[in-house]
């Protein structure tokens, strides 16, 4: 049987739980102190956690990020880190984390999200690795680059660099 897991915004008193559920879900510090980071440094945009029982067992976070192009700069998101326990992964809880992100991130006006993840998980929520070709990451392309349009077209004709939030500088 599935766990039906509650999809909430993260509150203060989350911190501690979200920075287990990344540490064991990456088995390292990493992805956890990132997270910290990333709200320390005022750079979230979205943070929800997955809640089963009245503890914590997914986030999903999305923070701010900057595609600077020929004549603009575009402010877009990042989609990471999304962690799960594992003994909570491939129970769809990711699934409910991104899903319910995504609306979230849609309904607050954002435009466009970038990830760099498992195609086979995230192309089935409309990322494309086609879309995030013009865009040049410091941690590389490939098919694991993806974009989404949370707007139709919004990406149309975009050429430029990727500029994450300072934290990430610790992954480059």
């Amino acid at each position: 049987m599935r766990p039906n897991a509650i999809i909430r915004p993260e509150l203060p008193t989350d911190r501690a739980a979200i920075w287990n559920v990344n540490h064991l879900a990456f088995g390292s510090d990493a992805e956890a102190n990132l997270v910290d980071a990333l709200r320390d440094g005022g750079f979230l945009a979205v943070s929800l956690v997955a809640e089963i029982d009245g503890s914590a067992v997914g986030h999903i976070l999305f923070s701010r990020l900057k595609i600077s192009g020929r004549a603009e700069i575009l402010e877009s998101l990042s989609l990471a880190p999304m962690a799960v326990l594992p003994e909570f992964q491939r129970q769809l809880i990711g699934t409910q984390l991104l899903t319910q992100g995504l609306a979230t991130c849609r309904a607050m006006g954002h435009k466009t999200v970038l990830v760099l993840g498992h195609p086979e998980f995230y192309t089935k929520f409309g990322f494309s690795a086609e879309l995030a070709r013009p865009l040049e990451s410091p941690f590389g392309g490939g098919e694991a680059w993806m974009a989404l349009e949370l707007e139709p077209d919004a990406l149309k004709d975009v050429v430029g660099t990727v500029e994450f939030s300072p934290p990430f500088g610790t992954f480059e």
